[in-house]
């Protein structure tokens, strides 16, 4: 579906921008491949489906900026720690001009299972703590966001210390599924709307 969405620019309005789609994660190779990482993972895709690299820092935050469909395209890995991602989220909204209906926020979510995916125009953080800033710092809950699932904590262990943990070995098949459809999902987000994107990928 992306690759067909790319192919049929002309046939679709040009949207008003700019659009600022910021990942959830913490900075530094030790969380690189943390469960609480696959924010960034899901931009990091982004940027090469764009073929765009992180080669500034804005507002706290490693930026790539592009157009698709004519529109302004932010693509940003807030460098704050994740629980302070509301500092770079502001601060980038502030920058970049960016109306609030134009947000979308990628973060991960243990209430939902392993490979699934949920778009939500609003709501509140659930306990995810970097949702939590973003909320505080924006002083609202009304902006998109794409929650991704890692499935809940076996037996007894902490969802915290779950999350700080590596995705397994055997579960990386579901996982780089799961990104190639988040990808669609923001592309046809960026194409379409948030409600058709939400009727197509919530699954």
């Amino acid at each position: 579906m992306a690759d067909q969405n790319l192919g049929i620019q002309e046939q679709h309005a040009r949207r008003d921008g700019p659009f600022l789609i910021t990942g959830l994660g913490n900075p530094g190779r030790e969380f690189e491949h943390n469960r609480h990482n696959v924010g960034f993972m899901l931009i990091n895709r982004l940027s090469v489906k764009f073929g765009e690299s992180f080669g500034q820092v804005k507002s706290r935050a490693l930026v790539a900026t592009t157009r698709y469909l004519e529109t302004r395209i932010i693509l940003a890995k807030p460098q704050t720690y994740m629980n302070d991602s509301g500092r770079a989220v502001r601060s980038l909204v502030n920058y970049y001009k960016v109306p609030l209906e134009n947000l979308l926020v990628v973060y991960d979510d243990v209430d939902l299972p392993l490979g699934s995916l949920r778009l939500r125009p609003s709501g509140g953080s659930a306990g995810h703590k970097g949702m939590q800033s973003i909320i505080d710092h924006l002083g609202t809950q009304d902006f998109a966001r794409l929650r991704i699932g890692t499935g809940r904590p076996p037996g007894k262990k902490e969802a915290a210390d779950y999350v700080l943990q590596n995705f397994p070995r055997e579960a990386m098949d579901i996982v780089n599924q799961t990104l190639d459809r988040a990808v669609e999902a923001v592309l046809t987000y960026l194409q379409y709307s948030l409600e058709h994107a939400m009727n197509l990928f919530n699954n």
